[in-house]
């Protein structure tokens, strides 16, 4: 009996692994297509985008989007292979062994944990790396565009106050968590609050003590434009002021999340952010381990027996409700309502224990 409970377990996770892979290839596939064509509308002006350029932008875009679907990818994949086992009647055949529910949901269980661990300490390292070549290119691509793309009033914004006055900058794009820009506008004033000037810049640098602007066009009031091939304007703020302005929890690896948490509690910043993101990072092996309850909950139920279809559609349902609760409770987290480790464990525990006693009532009620 063991000997077979192992081979079974071990079919049972390679079943669920392959599915859930599927899905989320196919999910991969189907947002790198939208983000190219997306992509290829924005350069469709620009004689220097090729589409090589275009299509590597958009792929390294892609896998932070797809993080985010990972839950409900585990979802889909678990639902997609119980429901192909009962189709296929392995599962009656199980069940005539002496197997329960619970013993071939658990190695889908395990698989997902291990999933989740390399997801959180691998998948979403590389996964911000490749966001930032992304900006990266992105920069180059909209770099050589008139005015830079700069002249909505969309992107990041800045203010700085110095002993020369005011300075208000407008990017348009942020590399390295704030630290470079591309495609800027600066509103700079006197100490009198009096306008100064205009300043359009391709890329900036944040260095010690100033501002590094370069491919810089100044404008003025009473004086006709100016190029400048580079600029320096002083600043009194540090990189992790310009980090906490500039970047998000998510464009930030797992790794390096507790040194940007001490360093912006360090300089007097609200870590709310930050700190939800490094517990839903570590809760996540156990959210995709709730998605698979979930997901066993409605898929067990012979076909013969019919009601696939609202088994399917509930399973799906159950899932956007969970991603609705996880949406309320980060907000409720970010707006220092509610503390991050409830935020981030709050959506588990609901999907675990709705899920568990689903199965509890189908199989031992």
């Amino acid at each position: 009996m063991s000997m077979l409970t192992n081979t079974l377990g071990r079919y049972f996770a390679g079943r669920f692994v392959v599915a859930a892979l599927g899905v989320f290839a196919s999910i991969f596939l189907l947002l790198v297509l939208v983000d190219y064509i997306e992509m290829v509308r924005k350069t469709s002006g620009l004689a220097s985008a090729s589409a090589i350029m275009v299509a590597e932008t958009s792929l390294f875009r892609v896998p932070q989007l797809l993080e985010k679907l990972t839950p409900f990818c585990m979802l889909i994949g678990a639902m997609t292979c119980y429901l192909a086992l009962s189709r296929r009647l392995e599962l009656v055949v199980a069940r005539a062994a002496g197997i329960s529910a619970w013993q071939f949901i658990s190695p889908a269980l395990g698989s997902a944990l291990l999933i989740g661990v390399i997801a959180t300490v691998a998948y979403n390292p590389m996964s911000a790396n490749l966001r930032e070549l992304s900006k990266r290119m992105e920069a180059e691509l909209f770099g050589s565009a008139p005015g830079g793309g700069i002249q909505d009033a969309s992107g990041f914004w800045l203010n700085q106050v110095t002993s020369d006055g005011q300075t208000i900058i407008n990017a348009a794009r942020s590399e390295q968590q704030g630290v470079r820009l591309t495609g800027l506008t600066l509103f700079r004033f006197d100490t009198g609050q009096h306008f100064k000037e205009r300043v359009e810049a391709r890329e900036a640098t944040l260095e010690s003590g100033h501002w590094l602007f370069k491919g810089v066009r100044r404008f003025s009031l009473d004086a006709p434009p100016i190029d400048q091939a580079s600029l320096e304007i002083p600043t009194t703020l540090t990189e992790a002021q310009v980090r906490n302005s500039f970047s998000t929890p998510e464009t930030v690896s797992f790794w390096q999340l507790p040194t940007y948490i001490r360093s912006s509690e360090s300089s007097g910043f609200a870590t709310a952010g930050y700190r939800l993101q490094y517990h839903k990072l570590l809760a996540q092996p156990f959210l995709l381990a709730a998605m698979v309850m979930l997901a066993a909950s409605v898929s067990l139920r012979f076909f013969r027996m019919g009601g696939v279809q609202k088994m399917v559609l509930s399973g799906v349902g159950a899932g956007f409700l969970l991603y609705v609760l996880s949406k309320v409770t980060e907000d409720l987290s970010k707006a220092e309502l509610m503390h991050p480790i409830a935020a981030a464990w709050l959506p588990v525990v609901v999907g675990g224990l709705t899920g568990f006693l689903a199965l509890l009532y189908q199989e031992d009620g």
